[in-house]
């Protein structure tokens, strides 16, 4: 699916998804990816959504964001809580969602200009 928003300039947009892909900013993405408005992170983890680690949450927790998704690939499905510690101990607020919805989501986040991070398993 293509979303059309309006960029702001030099900020990290999606602008597509799909089976297996996302697109920022109009360059396709197949691997596993975390965004900030101002940087990408290809290949954050190696994880595949079962063999997820604290440390992938513990890396995600340090990034400078107040918001952070997490995009579980095509269906919604929720990380056990012990992996999500790092966030609690973080201070930092966690949302977990498909990933059309975390890509959407971030968008609009961003958009707001608030401080947003995404994590997307597309593996």
């Amino acid at each position: 699916m293509k979303l059309q928003l309006d960029r702001p300039d030099g900020l990290n947009t999606f602008t597509a998804y799909g089976e297996g892909y996302v697109s920022v900013n109009g360059i396709r993405h197949s691997c596993n990816l975390a965004a900030l408005p101002e940087r990408l992170f290809p290949e954050w983890t190696q994880a595949t959504f079962e063999t997820l680690r604290v440390e992938d949450f513990e890396w995600l927790a340090s990034l400078d964001a107040e918001i952070i998704l997490l995009g579980t690939g095509n269906r919604l499905r929720f990380p056990a809580p012990e992996l999500m510690r790092p966030m609690a101990r973080a201070q930092k607020g966690l949302e977990v969602m498909d990933l059309p919805a975390a890509c959407r989501t971030y968008n609009v986040l961003m958009g707001e200009g608030r401080k947003v991070a995404v994590g997307l398993l597309l593996v």
